[in-house]
């Protein structure tokens, strides 16, 4: 199963920046980790800050082969339009996936505007949540 693990805006600060809610680990370290756990599967990893280039990675998934997407979108999930319509364009299935749980956090992040296009939505496991979300693509 080819997987597109897709991790949006500061998401490369992963590692450094607020460690008690997303951990020590730096996304090169956890995509490793994801990696290393999904030894069957073939792994894609990308990261962008910029919104219009994580569309254009959702929309080319298609033509790529990519079985199932697993998507951070960081803080475009609240408000990011644009993302929401990329994901609707695809018949590639999505997961959206948090590391922190968003219901214990700020009020402003109860609300995702990617939930009702995707498949499923995953959080509150660190980074075992995008583990979770690629393993639902098996069942």
């Amino acid at each position: 199963m080819k997987l597109l693990f897709i991790n949006g805006v500061n998401l490369n600060m992963t590692g450094i920046r607020e460690k008690g809610i997303y951990g020590a680990q730096t996304l090169d370290e956890i995509n490793a980790e994801i990696a290393a756990r999904l030894t069957g599967d073939e792994c894609v990893f990308y990261q962008s800050n910029c919104e219009g280039e994580i569309c254009t990675s959702i929309h080319n998934a298609q033509q790529e082969g990519v079985d199932g997407i697993i998507l951070n979108a960081g803080a475009f999930t609240h408000y990011s339009y644009a993302i929401r319509d990329a994901i609707a364009s695809v018949t590639v299935p999505v997961v959206e996936v948090h590391m922190s749980n968003v219901h214990s956090r700020e009020e402003f992040r109860h609300k995702s505007v990617l939930a009702e296009v995707c498949r499923g939505v995953v959080c509150g496991f660190g980074k075992n949540s995008y583990v979770l979300a690629a393993e639902s693509f098996k069942l």
